[in-house]
């Protein structure tokens, strides 16, 4: 039976109902981005800190707390709080910039997604307000007196939670229809004693008149008690209805001029409604009309009692808008309990249940509209004097063709308010459970013409859109087609058609751009590993030369393998694709011999007495040095690997023919492809790097509790280094790599990443990825010692399934009753209002699986849905 939440996503899938035109669109952070950053130096973070966002108005986007907006952000509705105590509205979220931080940047707040559907009919989340006086300034202070060997200092911290003197904040969104949205505010308060809070629910217009581009001023106004009209000329009229009790107060969404720039103004500016409440300012429009409105609700609560505040945003004309709101609540969370029903049938335990659902909650309330139009941003607006100089020669000024105005999956809306490459194609396969077709439209947006170079490169981010993330592109399209074709039993070839196409120009970039001679070993640069290097991988090396990657050449390997699959998946209806496949096929087979003897040089990135790949500098002088770091860099070649069956051979004979004879006459590069002329497990063969032999040492060493093997999963770099730091000496100079469990000790990347140690979600899920593909191949008679010194056998599918689960462990209670995300904080681990509610940070503690990083990171830690999901389908399979 189809859930009613399936039908609304086939409704907006056939354009009948735009259910996903309303969404948790809303950034959590606008200030401090590069968008907004209009400084000679390209200082992002000084340019516009936190202290001038209540009085700026942005150019390129809208910020809020628990927010809602359209697809294209014209209208935003979101919450305000005052406690009475702060000198500002709680109206976006506080965190130290990366210079701030003494691991980069940090948000310093507490809030958690609770629920969420794709359409977006149902949407839950919580807030936790202080209230004390928010610690500013204690944040800072404290944190400047850390080193970067010192943890965080965080909220919880300062004790402002102590004793239960907060708020817990609600809030819910249910749709009545696509553009019917009714928001619930449930406030309670957990302190001692009776307190008094402002609950102001806000509505305004992204400001899109001041610049020069259109002038055409919306307006908000009350139509009757209790109604706010919305005027704006790309939307429906409509309106927001709330309790005709309470007094609306209204302004303009536009900038305080006079007090950021000391110009006259005489308007009613975009902070004039917290100038009124918290300091008796008549400075909002008496007129009762603006861009901006805010519902004032002031509330004393009683010791552990709670208020509820309802309002909906809707069209024009509602009868009784707000008696049937209840009933629409309830209806909405029943169906979103359907919906995550029917995907998790197969899960039996409770806690499990839980982390993928609040996983998945993350991963939909973490879509933002990101609107950069960087030819625009480096010319300037007509009304305003034009950019600084330097823009011209500095930031992305080599990507004019960028113009981005589309929801988009982000890695973290407050650290991380914009997209990056290769977090979003890991988004896509986790987005791909609950959403496929938001999943495909993410994936083929990167690809598009305004946001893919003309000569191929995908961008990577805003900081630095030339730089390069791992190609794990073509990986998550296959993914996604494949889910998509094991769910529906059939693929979508006109999405991997299109986006193979696509492809091929990034495939030919990196071919030309990042091979630096023109040996199949490729550079790459930091390749999103930021600091796992004992270099700067994206920076001139002290030493001259460049690197000889092996991660960057393993993940050529894999991309190759993923576009012959995708292209021998297409070959089965267009046989044209045969010849493609093959070039494929070919290349990777040249990547492999690369990686043996790099050009004739004598040298492999495999260290033989070692048994572990690693980087190799290559010096202006042509020699040649093994880079000796055990790190997830030589664990990588693992991700290159491929089997293939043999009636899937049997519908492309063009391909098998010329492989054959690639085979036969190519015998120095045959042997290198792992046992291919063996058939394995049920008539297979295998492509990979790694002969047994290799892939056998690997594992010994990935599996080893005293290198790579946490509690919690596959480390980012051996633990080895912890007592055995590598260390390399450049004149004077020595740089070190040592073992860091958790929070990095190195400014590189702002510090606020760290592979040195910690367990990353990504590679993790590519590494079971991999020992599942192993398995396809080799079968249960092909066992290997897991852990490496304990004398068990097991087979490459059940070590996959065992690092699921550390994986997952880090999220579920313990026989302790505690979670390892939440390390030692007693608040986390034992306060009901506490527990259950789940971070998915963007790293984790080598040692004892405490989150690390950024705290809602759930783009790639969502992946942890799809681990449960596996491991549910696998039992089910058994049963």
């Amino acid at each position: 039976m189809v859930s009613a939440e399936e039908e609304r996503l086939r409704a907006a899938r056939s354009g009948q109902a735009a259910w996903k035109k309303w969404g948790p669109y809303l950034s959590e952070r606008q200030w401090g981005t590069v968008r907004e950053d209009y400084s000679p130096e390209g200082n992002a973070w000084a340019h516009t800190p936190h202290e001038i966002a209540r009085s700026k108005a942005w150019r390129w986007g809208e910020e809020g707390l628990a927010g809602i907006c359209d697809d294209q952000q014209y209208l935003c509705l979101a919450l305000s709080l005052w406690n009475g105590k702060d000198p500002q509205f709680k109206e976006r979220l506080f965190g130290l910039t990366g210079p701030e931080g003494n691991h980069g940047e940090d948000v310093k707040e507490l809030y958690y997604y609770l629920d969420n559907t794709p359409s977006h009919a149902w949407m839950e989340m919580l807030y936790k307000y202080p209230q004390a006086a928010f610690p500013y300034e204690k944040l800072r202070a404290e944190t400047r007196k850390q080193t970067r060997l010192d943890p965080e200092y965080e909220i919880w911290d300062t004790g402002v939670f102590d004793a239960g003197k907060y708020w817990d904040v609600f809030v819910r969104y249910a749709k009545a229809g696509p553009e019917d949205i009714v928001m619930e505010i449930e406030v309670h308060n957990r302190g001692p004693v009776a307190e008094s809070l402002w609950i102001m629910p806000t509505l305004w217009f992204r400001n899109t008149w001041s610049w020069g581009q259109d002038p055409a001023r919306p307006a908000l106004a009350p139509i009757k008690p209790g109604t706010i009209g919305v005027t704006h000329q790309h939307l429906a009229p409509m309106a927001l209805y709330h309790d005709p009790a309470f007094p609306v107060l209204y302004c303009d969404n536009d900038s305080n001029r006079a007090l950021l720039y000391q110009e006259p103004y005489k308007g009613f500016p975009k902070d004039a409604i917290q100038a009124y409440v918290i300091h008796g300012t008549p400075a909002v429009n008496p007129d009762r009309r603006g861009t901006k409105a805010t519902v004032i609700c002031q509330v004393s609560i009683p010791a552990g009692a709670h208020h509820t505040l309802r309002l909906r945003l809707g069209p024009q004309g509602l009868k009784s808008p707000l008696t049937e709101a209840d009933e629409i609540l309830r209806m909405r969370r029943g169906e979103a309990d359907v919906f995550y029903e029917g995907l998790q049938a197969g899960i039996t335990d409770d806690d499990m249940r839980r982390i993928q659902r609040q996983a998945l909650a993350g991963m939909l309330w973490s879509k933002q509209y990101y609107y950069y139009d960087v030819m625009q941003w480096l010319r300037g607006d007509p009304a305003f004097p034009p950019p600084p100089a330097q823009r011209q020669q500095g930031r992305n000024r080599t990507w004019q063709h960028l113009n981005n105005a589309d929801i988009i999956s982000m890695p973290d809306k407050w650290e991380y308010p914009w997209y990056a490459a290769w977090d979003l194609a890991f988004h896509c396969v986790s987005l791909a459970l609950v959403d496929l077709d938001f999943a495909k439209s993410q994936l083929i947006l990167l690809t598009r013409e305004w946001y893919m170079h003309p000569n191929g490169q995908l961008p990577a981010y805003e900081w630095n859109f030339s730089d390069v993330n791992p190609p794990v592109h073509a990986w998550a399209a296959w993914q996604v087609y494949q889910m998509e074709k094991k769910r529906t039993g059939h693929g979508d070839r006109a999405f991997l058609e299109g986006i193979f196409h696509k492809l091929l120009l990034n495939f030919t970039w990196w071919v030309n751009r990042k091979d630096h001679e023109g040996n199949n070993i490729f550079e790459g640069g930091f390749l999103g590993l930021d600091n796992i290097g004992v270099f700067d991988r994206s920076s001139q090396l002290p030493t001259g030369g460049h690197l000889e990657q092996a991660d960057g050449t393993s993940w050529m390997a894999m991309y190759s393998l993923n576009l012959m699959s995708i292209a021998l998946e297409l070959a089965k209806d267009n046989p044209v694709y045969q010849d493609t496949a093959t070039k494929f096929f070919e290349h990777f087979l040249q990547i492999a011999g690369a990686l043996v003897n790099m050009g004739g040089s004598g040298i492999s990135l495999w260290h033989d007495e070692d048994k572990f790949f690693y980087d190799v500098l290559s010096l202006p002088n042509h020699h040649k040095i093994h880079l000796k770091i055990r790190s997830m860099v030589g664990l990588i070649p693992m991700f290159a690997v491929d089997v293939l069956q043999h009636e899937d051979l049997v519908q492309v004979p063009e391909f098998a023919a010329r492989m054959d004879w690639y085979l036969n006459h190519r015998a120095d590069l045959a042997s290198l492809v792992s046992r291919w002329q063996e058939p394995g497990r049920l008539d297979t063969h295998l492509l990979s790097l790694l002969r047994g032999h290799r892939m056998k040492r690997l594992i010994h060493r990935m599996a080893d509790e005293a290198e790579f093997l946490s509690p919690y999963g596959v480390r980012a770099l051996s633990k080895h280094h912890e007592k055995h730091p590598y260390r390399f000496q450049v004149y004077e100079e020595v740089f070190t790599v040592a073992y860091r469990p958790a929070e990095s000790d190195s400014g590189m990347f702002g510090g606020n990443s760290n592979w040195r140690g910690p367990v990353w979600f990504p590679v993790n899920y590519l590494l079971i990825q991999s020992l599942r593909q192993f398995h396809a191949y080799y079968g249960d008679a092909f066992k290997v010692e897991y852990p490496t010194g304990s004398g068990v056998l097991c087979t490459l599918d059940h070590i996959a399934d065992q690092l699921s689960m550390r994986l997952i462990r880090i999220f579920m209670r313990n026989p302790d009753g505690k979670r390892p995300v939440f390390g030692d904080v007693p608040l986390f681990q034992t306060d009901p209002h506490f527990r259950d509610y789940l971070l998915f940070y963007e790293y984790f503690h080598g040692d004892n699986g405490r989150g690390a990083g950024a705290s809602h990171q759930t783009g790639w830690t969502g992946l942890v849905a799809n681990l449960i999901q596996e491991l549910a389908e696998k039992q089910s399979t058994k049963a």
